[in-house]
């Protein structure tokens, strides 16, 4: 990998969430003053134990939780042990005869060994004892935890109720903004963090997902997870429970981590002279955990093998069709995830985006596969209808031999050719799904547009939203490939990590260390492509890939309100709703009008209750749509309305009249609250259960939509910019898209007759350059530049992340510019390529036993 080299950062309140003069402000409480939840040591573990406790709707949801884990793991192992040793199949398959005196019936008991005889077969067998002794070690390491963890939740429960005011009984009621509200709130009376006066929404965020943060930044730029090309099945992403765990282990919090506590990176991961001696030392320790995943690979396989058998044997038996459906894969969710976005947050759009996923991927049934199930249904269905049929005329046909056994396999066998037969009714309308989906999910790979209707597309959105058997496979054999990604892949990225914990990661004031990405600065990690030209100064190693940057901002913005971002990240997040105000709410009779107002009666009332009136809507040449861009737009609006569950419940009542109530019920509360600096999405209860539930319902429907519409529009902007350039994303093109050069000249040719006609896709036309329009190398001069407050960053040229095969040119007013043919997920290594050559760094002397360079940022 070319090194970037940069300094360990530390951004002293780099965020409003400090007054000015603040910032290295040590809180001095008086000792009498000091309450129970002054200056708590431990802060990310506190958070993390709030918010878990709310998701999981009070302490007693989790206790019995808890006790139904370690009494499930018992389970699986004592009844697996006793099905292996005590059970004497012969008698119960009738192979055997037992002498009875008082009845001629064979009972379930009499297939039970006797107590000693069990004993015995037990003992005898080294690996029964072997599995034994290896599940006691970890069930009463879960017990202790157990036990640890209740008191450290009673805890977190007497916080709830003492300091935040809140019982549990109207915890699963309150939503995690309120909760997140009252602990800004009493900060300033208990002082939880005595490093700074006030806490913000940002800092909670980072407390609670500061390694996830890492990882999704990681995926971001392609430095996770490992991708494969076995024969016959193209390229493969696999990323399974097991293997992020190993990746947690081995990067935050195991033995040897990079990280020393739960905030803090280790001193000698923050200086670039060791970083090859660090690299050998991350190496083998990645050899070391591989080869113990190794040893144990045949006690955890058994234990996937027998928890999925318990789990998914009932499900599939009477929901046979289930393990066609589909479900958001581990690398989908992270690829997905925004920077500083919870878990409840990601599942919510993941859902809403589940139908229409779904509705997609059914688009693509085979022809062939379908004529084949309608006949292999057929022959099935008769056969089954006949056995049911002789059944019901004399039930001792059940009586049979293996009679039940097949009425049960035809069955199954019918349910499963059925979901390969498609709806009769459905309509084949890839484009317009695939806007919905896109307004959802907000991230999406730009050579997807204009060419989703192609089988490529399809096997590449199959990664992020994969089939049910696909993940139940994939746990499977995740303990045989897991010690051999290890080994043989994740060691040889050992330097690019190194490098990559030490360019990213910033320490701030009262937080610790964070990824820099998450602090969603759009001066250090802005992409030109995404709406930050001429605000940002990142190069092409420190921008932020697909967006991620912007849509992250924008979405932390929407989802909490209250947030006070520095002045150049607010100037932003205000030109960007005006230009969506006015582009797009101006021709819709203020559809938009609530967009920068904390009153959603305007967004809601339009976008769920009416029709949406887009088309006279103009785009320049600054990133504005057209006309035909803006229909597109509306029509993922209408979509978006389709599917809204808040516009189903309110028809369900008959007209928009109780949204309304709801929704001015919500005004009310928000202008109650305006000078208490509590926002109306913050509110969840009303006068009644009924009425907080509606409210939150709009409000966070509210949001979730007005994110939706802001994600459509940076796309499109996006999208119109990289019509207008030589340059192309890194997702526009790949050497298997085959017609995307002559549908390129297509458009080009003839933009405007194809945008009128509705051509494949209105709203995403194809923009890939041909390859002749794209150079295939270019040099580009080091440059330097000065950072805020003078905090430099040197750019010694143009570095490649990974080694992968993208290449630098000059582009349109001598900005620079990449092209890269690489798959999803940006940065990534291109198989034909020289191989990978890490430029050395000289050694830095003096200066690497100094303290880290401090740079300011207010």
């Amino acid at each position: 990998m070319a090194h970037f080299d940069t300094e360990y950062q530390r951004l002293e309140a780099s965020y409003s969430d400090s007054p000015p003069g603040e910032e290295n402000l040590l809180v001095h409480v008086p000792e009498g003053a000091k309450s129970q939840w002054h200056h708590i040591e431990n802060l990310d573990l506190f958070f993390q134990r709030v918010y878990n406790l709310h998701q999981k709707n009070g302490f007693t949801c989790m206790l019995l939780g808890e006790i139904f884990e370690l009494v499930q793991l018992l389970f699986v192992v004592g009844f697996t042990v006793f099905l292996a040793n005590c059970v004497d199949y012969d008698i119960l398959f009738a192979n055997k005869f037992v002498n009875h005196t008082d009845s001629s019936k064979v009972t379930l008991p009499d297939a039970f060994l006797p107590v000693d005889v069990c004993s015995a077969r037990i003992r005898d067998n080294a690996f029964v004892i072997f599995v034994l002794i290896i599940s006691g070690i970890f069930w009463l390491h879960r017990l202790v935890k157990f036990i640890y963890n209740i008191c450290c939740y009673w805890e977190i429960r007497s916080f709830y109720t003492n300091a935040l005011k809140m019982t549990m009984s109207e915890l699963p009621y309150v939503t995690w903004q309120e909760v997140q509200a009252r602990i800004v709130e009493i900060q300033k009376e208990h002082q939880i963090c005595i490093h700074k006066k006030e806490l913000s929404e940002l800092d909670i965020y980072h407390r609670i997902l500061r390694f996830k943060n890492y990882m999704v930044a990681m995926v971001n730029k392609s430095l996770l997870p490992m991708r494969f090309r076995p024969p016959l099945l193209g390229e493969v992403v696999f990323y399974t429970r097991g293997l992020k765990y190993n990746f947690e282990l081995i990067f935050f919090w195991g033995p040897g981590s990079l990280f020393g506590n739960e905030w803090s990176l280790k001193t000698e991961y923050k200086k670039g002279g060791n970083r090859q001696e660090l690299a050998d030392r991350l190496a083998s320790r990645i050899l070391w955990i591989g080869i113990a995943n190794l040893l144990l690979c045949p006690v955890i396989l058994v234990w996937q093998i027998l928890y999925a058998f318990f789990s998914y044997t009932e499900v599939i038996k009477r929901e046979p069709g289930s393990l066609g459906a589909r479900c958001w894969s581990l690398y989908g969710r992270c690829y997905l995830r925004h920077f500083n976005e919870l878990d409840h947050e990601l599942m919510s759009r993941l859902s809403k985006g589940y139908k229409p996923s779904s509705k997609y991927m059914n688009c693509f049934l085979s022809p062939l596969l379908t004529v084949v199930a309608k006949n292999v249904a057929f022959f099935a269905g008769s056969l089954l209808a006949v056995l049911i049929a002789l059944t019901i005329y004399d039930e001792d046909v059940l009586a049979v031999e293996h009679v039940l056994s097949s009425i049960t396999l035809l069955g199954v066998c019918v349910t499963v050719c059925r979901s390969f037969i498609p709806d009769k009714h459905m309509v084949f309308c890839p484009e317009q799904l695939l806007r919905v989906i896109l307004a959802h999910i907000h991230y999406m790979p730009d050579h997807w547009q204009g060419n989703a209707h192609r089988y490529e597309t399809r096997d590449q959105f199959s990664q992020l939203f994969q089939y049910k058997a696909v993940f139940i496979l994939e746990e499977l054999i995740s303990p045989v490939v897991t010690p051999f990604i290890l080994i043989f892949s994740l060691r040889r990225k050992s330097l690019e990590i190194i490098d990559f914990f030490r360019n990213f990661t910033v320490e701030v004031v009262g937080v610790g260390d964070t990824c820099s990405f998450a602090q969603m600065d759009i001066r250090q990690h802005g992409h030109p492509a995404w709406m930050s030209a001429g605000k940002t100064e990142a190069s092409i190693y420190q921008q932020a890939e697909d967006g991620k940057t912007e849509l992250s901002l924008m979405h932390f913005a929407i989802t909490n309100p209250q947030w006070q971002p520095p002045q150049e990240t607010t100037h932003f997040i205000s030109q960007l709703k005006e230009k969506v105000h006015r582009e797009v709410g101006g021709a819709s009779g203020d559809v938009l009008n609530s967009i920068s107002t904390s009153e959603p009666r305007s967004l809601v009332a339009n976008l769920l209750g009416g029709p949406t009136t887009l088309g006279s809507v103009h785009f320049g040449r600054d990133c504005s749509l057209t006309n035909q861009g803006v229909a597109g737009l509306g029509e993922g609006v209408s979509a978006l309305r389709s599917l809204s569950p808040v516009s189903s419940s309110l028809h369900l009542r008959g007209s928009m009249s109780t949204a309304h109530r709801a929704v001015g019920h919500a005004s009310s509360v928000s202008r109650t609250m305006g000078g208490s600096g509590t926002d109306a999405r913050t509110v969840s209860s009303g006068s009644s259960v009924w009425e907080g539930q509606m409210t939150s319902m709009v409000l966070s429907e509210y949001a979730s939509t007005e994110m939706s519409i802001h994600a459509l529009y940076m796309h499109e902007c996006h999208k119109q910019q990289s019509r207008g350039d030589l340059s192309r994303h890194t997702w526009h093109r790949q050497e298997s898209d085959d017609s995307s050069d002559s549908m390129v000249d297509e458009v080009r040719s003839d933009a405007r007759t194809h945008l009128r006609n509705f051509p494949r896709s209105q709203t995403f036309p194809s923009a890939a350059p041909s390859p002749s329009a794209i150079p295939t190398s270019a040099s580009v001069a080091g440059s330097s530049g000065t950072g805020h407050e003078g905090a430099t960053f040197q750019r010694g040229g143009h570095q490649q992340y990974g080694g992968s095969g993208s290449t630098g040119y000059l582009g349109a007013g001598g900005r620079v510019v990449r092209s890269a043919r690489v798959p999803m997920g940006g940065w990534a290594e291109d198989g034909q390529a020289a191989p990978r050559l890490h430029t050395p760094v000289p050694e830095e002397g003096s200066e690497d036993e100094v303290a880290p360079h401090i740079h300011r940022v207010t």
